[in-house]
């Protein structure tokens, strides 16, 4: 499914699309786990755009995330050896799916160096309508930008982002992405997505993969969230042993 088109597009522009990644029978287990997740955690008073790491609380979503395909696409951006460093449900129902704002996600991970990938499998067909990520290409080589608190973080995703004046909004490309199909995009690469509006949910899964030779850093100014953080080494072998990892 991932093309050299695909390898060639990452390098130049740190991002990319697969229209098709995972199918079938595959794909309505993956959807009807994920659901089945948001309904519970909605019932909770959390709402879908909130729901980080559900690995950490439900074992499947390892599962999900070693799944062969999902694997086999990775190994050709980042190799053999391969670590799950995290995932991610972002669910924007209709109507009142959440803004998310410019930013950069290598700004909230200690890791050295920075070679992480994500990989975000949409669930429902991502239109320009229902919210879909837009991404501005190219910008994956500036390295780490200033991000500020934002105004009414209640209806946003994040409660941190890019400062508007910073970002060329005239280049961003919106990431059309029918439902089963993913894209790809690097740590630094400037992105983000309207809010939903619409009358159609929009649900993506994000998985978020290093390899091996990538550290986690677990002590420092994030050591609050990452100093017991658990790795999963889901394919290969570490030969350095610059991290530890927890068993599935």
């Amino acid at each position: 499914m991932v093309t050299p088109q695909n390898l060639e597009q990452y390098a130049r522009e740190g991002y990319t699309l697969c229209p098709e990644l995972i199918g079938g029978q595959d794909l309505e287990r993956m959807t009807r786990h994920i659901e089945a997740y948001i309904d519970r955690q909605t019932a909770a008073g959390i709402r879908p755009e909130h729901l980080d790491k559900p690995h950490l609380h439900d074992a499947t979503f390892l599962d999900l995330c070693a799944m062969p395909a999902v694997l086999d696409a990775v190994e050709q951006f980042i190799g053999p050896d391969i670590v799950l460093f995290s995932c991610h449900i972002i669910c924007k129902a209709k109507g009142d799916g959440l803004e998310v704002p410019w930013h950069q996600d290598a700004i909230y991970w200690p890791l050295e160096p920075m070679e992480v990938i994500t990989l975000w499998l949409a669930i429902d067909d991502s239109t320009v309508e229902n919210g879909c990520m837009r991404v501005i290409p190219g910008t994956h080589t500036a390295g780490p930008i200033e991000h500020v608190n934002i105004e009414h973080p209640e209806t946003k995703v994040l409660h941190r982002g890019i400062p508007a004046e910073q970002v060329d909004v005239s280049r961003a490309v919106d990431c059309v992405i029918p439902r089963g199909g993913c894209s790809f995009h690097a740590p630094y690469l400037i992105h983000g997505s309207a809010p939903n509006r619409s009358t159609r949910r929009r649900c993506g899964f994000t998985m978020r993969f290093m390899p091996a030779t990538t550290r986690l850093v677990r002590e420092g100014p994030l050591s609050k969230w990452f100093k017991d953080y658990p790795l999963y080494l889901l394919r290969g072998r570490d030969s350095t042993g610059c991290n530890t990892y927890a068993l599935r």
